[in-house]
């Protein structure tokens, strides 16, 4: 097996480096201003702090495995790479060793979900269950419908949710009434493309698997995360008016079909994400065994 890698010198890297950080700072600008203020942001503050992601970190430029970097790039000091006479590279071994069971898994998740036709019926109703016959709200706002308006919707609809780490935030109440009882063993047979939440968790996947993932590819999934946040707020039972933005009114049918049209573009967009990591951890498997052997 001959596998060549790419060399990039210095004069061909350091501009797709730069003009990742300006996309990263531009992405993140709203949080880091708001972080120094010390403010919150009940859509846009998910991203941060339910999927941990670090400004500083997102903005870093990896050109994924097979790729090496000459001209003394701080590359060779990160972890997961390796440096030799003035040039580093995503060390794909070393990656395996520390990795190889996340890599194995997201790539058997992700296969599994993109081999499924993408269901478009669960008109963001995830977060009414969370709400569902409960006190407390998940986010300092106020409900759109109200307490009662709110749980009415819940139980004139069927729940349909496919997602066990949205299922999982469910009232009691709202669990019992969804068609299927998730439970983390079956994500990989329930998990499916149309699903909100699963097209974001595409952004936790590519950030797991960094080096190996380009960071142009896990700014994309950044980005769609981001996106699909928006509609899944405005969708949701709360009143986000306070932030300019129109509520998507799942409960009436021309929202049903607003939501819908959404949910299929976003699955579109998730299907090339997640074609695109499944391809680079493919890369990576190849040049473990190029190593091994």
């Amino acid at each position: 097996m001959s596998i060549v890698p790419s060399v990039l010198t210095r004069d061909e890297w350091m501009p797709r480096a730069t003009t990742h950080a300006r996309r990263a700072d531009a992405a993140t600008a709203g949080h880091r201003e708001r972080r120094a203020r010390g403010e919150k942001h009940p859509i846009e503050d998910f991203l941060f702090d339910y999927y941990g992601t670090r400004p500083s970190l997102l903005r870093r430029w990896h050109p994924g495995v097979g790729v090496v970097l000459e001209g003394e790039p701080d590359h060779g000091g990160w972890p997961f790479y390796s440096s030799h006479h003035g040039a580093a590279e995503v060390d794909a071994l070393e990656l395996w060793k520390a990795r190889g069971s996340t890599v194995d898994a997201v790539l058997a998740l992700l296969t599994a979900t993109g081999s499924r036709p993408a269901v478009r019926g669960c008109f963001g109703l995830h977060e009414w269950a969370m709400l569902y016959r409960d006190a407390d709200p998940r986010h300092d706002l106020p409900l759109r419908l109200g307490r009662t308006g709110t749980d009415e919707v819940v139980e004139s609809h069927d729940l349909v949710c496919t997602h066990v780490d949205a299922f999982r935030f469910f009232t009691p109440a709202a669990a019992s009434r969804n068609s299927l009882q998730l439970i983390r063993s079956d994500q990989r047979a329930r998990e499916q493309p149309g699903c909100l939440h699963a097209n974001m968790d595409l952004y936790k996947w590519a950030s797991k698997l960094t080096p190996a993932v380009p960071s142009e590819l896990v700014l994309d999934a950044f980005e769609l995360a981001m996106d699909i946040r928006y509609v899944d707020m405005r969708a949701s039972p709360y009143d986000v008016s306070a932030y300019e933005l129109d509520p998507i009114a799942v409960e009436t049918q021309d929202g049903k079909r607003e939501y819908a049209a959404l949910q299929g573009a976003f699955a579109a967009r998730g299907a090339d994400v997640r074609a695109r990591i499944v391809a680079s951890v493919h890369r990576l498997r190849e040049w473990v065994d190029l190593r091994i052997t």
